[in-house]
């Protein structure tokens, strides 16, 4: 079945009411305890297909209650409420509070499919990658048996549990990102699906200011590895990483000379990244058509995990060669109708990722092509944002790219210190909103100059990045 297609199955195994209501710790406020369940669990009422299951989250700034009827309107037959709805005519279970039941009921779930012995968890934390590597090692496991990964980027309490969810008996792996959210955050994650194999990728300043430093983000990271049950597999190249404990079998990857599975070089250009690497005791080469030596080394992640999953490397590496775009928004290339390149990799940003697609982009253009970053914000840096920002417009300039805009006034430090490194002058231009930036680059780009779009999420650049791109 091919990866599209398990991505978006959303059944879930057959459960009473009754099952349900005690995997919650609920009460059965309407409905009858006999009546059987499979639609597939959604807390957004837009995505409830016939027969699902809608949990009432309570947000911020949505009450999902106010939603009941319009997810019984879309096919729902059961809500799980934390109050009654007397005058909703849907199946009701009623709980303490519906974020908990969720995590709850895909407990009770996984720990019924993993009964039959053959299910295998693969969870995947770090600052960067997560995502990468997920698709990649989805890819690879494919073959091997039916896998469920997330959508996207579902990896909180809230997206993870609705991945759990989606297996049913005759799922044999699932990988799991587990992401941050404070101290505690991954652990409540990793607690309950405790992962035959653990992946961790990286310890970078990605939501650092919310932490409160890089040393906090460290100890979160490793709230997986004590609830990892067979193999960690870890970054060798990063200091923290690699001193994480294990009692278990460990695994390493990277450019580190002790990596089980090592990263001999890579060589970037628009035709993809070759990479040359090392694994059981032989070598090979590989050319991705994906970009960045950052994917080399998500590449090198997920062929460890399917590896010790049973998968020949040689497969791994025919599949990974043959993946065009890991997700779209993520070192996304496109060639553009007036003859120029667009790498897209506006769909979030940390310092440690904004250096990776910069050098990137400073590799290729060595090859004779004009380059061009656009730049956005980075998020969630908090007291270590200003610093940050100067640092990567500094490094912009450094790496002697040939033209910077920088786009939104909350970047507007990567464009002030561009401005002001070395003898680098005019060659940096700020743009104040996006309505204004389509225009201002787009007729400044020639054929053959290669154009990086990077950003958080929030800022928004992925849309001007298609746009540039001539992308609908």
């Amino acid at each position: 079945m091919p990866l599209s297609m398990l991505v978006w199955r959303c059944r879930v195994i057959e459960l009473t009411l009754e099952q349900i209501a005690s995997a919650v710790s609920g009460t059965i406020f309407r409905g009858s305890p006999s009546a059987t369940i499979s639609g597939a669990v959604q807390t957004d009422s837009r995505e409830i297909t016939k027969g699902g299951v809608f949990v009432a989250k309570l947000g911020e700034k949505e009450d999902g209650h106010k939603y009941v009827v319009d997810a019984m309107l879309s096919g729902a037959v059961l809500a799980i409420v934390s109050a009654p709805l007397p005058d909703a005519e849907i199946d009701q279970i009623v709980v303490q509070d519906t974020i908990v039941a969720l995590s709850a009921l895909a407990e009770h779930v996984l720990n019924r499919v993993r009964a039959g012995g053959e299910l295998k968890v693969i969870g995947i934390t770090g600052s960067n990658g997560k995502t990468s590597t997920k698709n990649l090692l989805a890819k690879m496991l494919e073959p091997l048996g039916e896998t469920v990964a997330p959508i996207a980027s579902f990896n909180n309490e809230v997206g993870l549990p609705i991945t759990v969810l989606r297996i049913t008996h005759h799922t044999k792996y699932l990988v799991l990102e587990l992401g941050a959210a404070g101290i505690g955050s991954i652990e409540r994650l990793a607690r309950w699906t405790r992962p035959d194999i653990g992946i961790q990728l990286k310890v970078g300043m990605a939501h650092a200011g919310e932490f409160g430093g890089i040393e906090t983000t460290e100890k979160i990271k490793a709230e997986m590895m004590p609830y990892i049950k067979d193999t960690a597999i870890l970054n060798f190249d990063d200091p923290r990483v690699s001193k994480f404990s294990f009692a278990g079998k460990k695994l390493g990857f990277g450019f580190a000379s002790d990596s089980d599975y090592r990263l001999i070089e890579t060589e970037l250009s628009l035709s993809g990244t070759k990479v040359k690497l090392s694994a059981a005791g032989k070598e090979y080469e590989v050319t991705l058509k994906i970009l960045g030596e950052h994917q080399a080394m998500n590449l090198m992640a997920a062929l460890a995990a399917a590896h010790t999953l049973g998968a020949s490397l040689d497969k791994c590496l025919a599949i990974a060669k043959e993946i065009d775009m890991v997700e779209r928004w993520r070192m996304q290339l496109i060639a553009a109708p007036g003859g120029y390149f667009v790498i897209n990799d506006a769909y979030n940003a940390s310092p440690d990722s904004m250096r990776a697609a910069l050098q990137t982009l400073a590799v290729i253009g060595r090859q004779g092509h004009r380059t061009i970053a656009v730049l956005g914000h980075m998020a969630e840096l908090g007291e270590f944002s200003a610093e940050e920002h100067d640092a990567i417009g500094r490094l912009v300039v450094r790496l002697n790219i040939d033209k910077l805009f920088v786009v939104g006034d909350l970047a507007k430090l990567i464009h002030m210190a561009a401005s002001q490194e070395g003898s680098w002058s005019g060659e940096s231009e700020f743009i104040d909103t996006l309505a204004n930036a389509f225009e201002i680059i787009h007729e400044r780009l020639a054929p053959g100059d290669v154009v990086l779009v990077k950003a958080s999420n929030i800022a928004g650049l992925r849309f001007l990045g298609d746009d540039l791109a001539g992308v609908k």
